[in-house]
């Protein structure tokens, strides 16, 4: 299907990630339901919010620190890099599509990207190094440093709107291409997972990679319940 494929589109989801060690949302005892992320709205209202905000997301953060990319992850890098796969759509924060080669502008990041921050007024980014020092030393995250704005994370989280960029880019990839490979997303997460089924819609084929059945199996051209990392061994790198 790939080398009859004029236009693939790649689409991953937290599955990608766990064979590189970082844990998924809904896998029982994950550390996610010990470090909730906290609803945008209440971040912005308390800062005690935000101050339990940045405990956690660095309490996270400690726990896969030096994950690599995935043998999933190479093996997209090398569709993008032989002109199959214009880019990848991932509901992923971790940054690790760009460890494995991508450019940032090869990567379509629908919920935001949590290796850096923005200040929530004027948009400037901060490294979270910067970030953490600060937070370390007394217990408060730092205000920006070009207006005094409160910083979060680059994601996106419950309750705040979804970037009008990447879902425009998304939805005209999704559009465009003749097949939509899934990988490692369960597919329940929305608006996000209405991708595939808009790119089935438009005539694409669907393939869908995943280690549990999702709601799309029935309606996908080609169904893999298996290890990302197994499957994708397959593809050269």
């Amino acid at each position: 299907m790939i080398q009859e494929a004029r236009i693939v589109a790649g689409f991953t989801g937290a599955g990608i990630s766990t064979e590189s060690g970082i844990p998924d949302f809904r896998s029982p005892n994950s550390p996610w339901l010990r470090n909730k992320p906290i609803a945008y709205e209440l971040f912005l209202r308390s800062a005690k919010a935000r101050r339990e905000a940045w405990r956690r997301k660095f309490a996270m953060d400690d726990l896969y620190r030096g994950a690599r990319p995935s043998t999933g992850h190479r093996a997209l890098a090398a569709l993008v890099a032989s002109g199959r796969m214009p880019a990848v759509i991932t509901q992923n924060i971790d940054g690790l599509h760009q460890e494995s080669g991508l450019g940032d502008d090869q990567v379509i990041e629908l919920h935001g990207n949590g290796t850096y921050a923005k200040c929530l007024s004027c948009g400037r980014r901060h490294e979270l190094d910067w970030v953490r020092y600060h937070f370390d030393r007394n217990g408060e995250p730092p205000e920006c440093m070009a207006c005094g704005g409160i910083l979060k994370s680059a994601t996106i989280s419950f309750g705040q709107a979804m970037p009008e960029e990447p879902m425009r880019r998304a939805q005209k990839l999704s559009a465009a291409c003749d097949l939509f490979l899934v990988a490692g997303s369960s597919l329940v997460v929305y608006p996000a997972a209405a991708f595939p089924a808009f790119a089935k819609e438009n005539g694409a084929r669907l393939v869908i990679v995943n280690r549990e059945p999702t709601p799309l199996d029935d309606v996908a051209d080609l169904v893999v319940h298996a290890e990302i990392g197994e499957v994708f061994s397959e593809f050269p790198t």
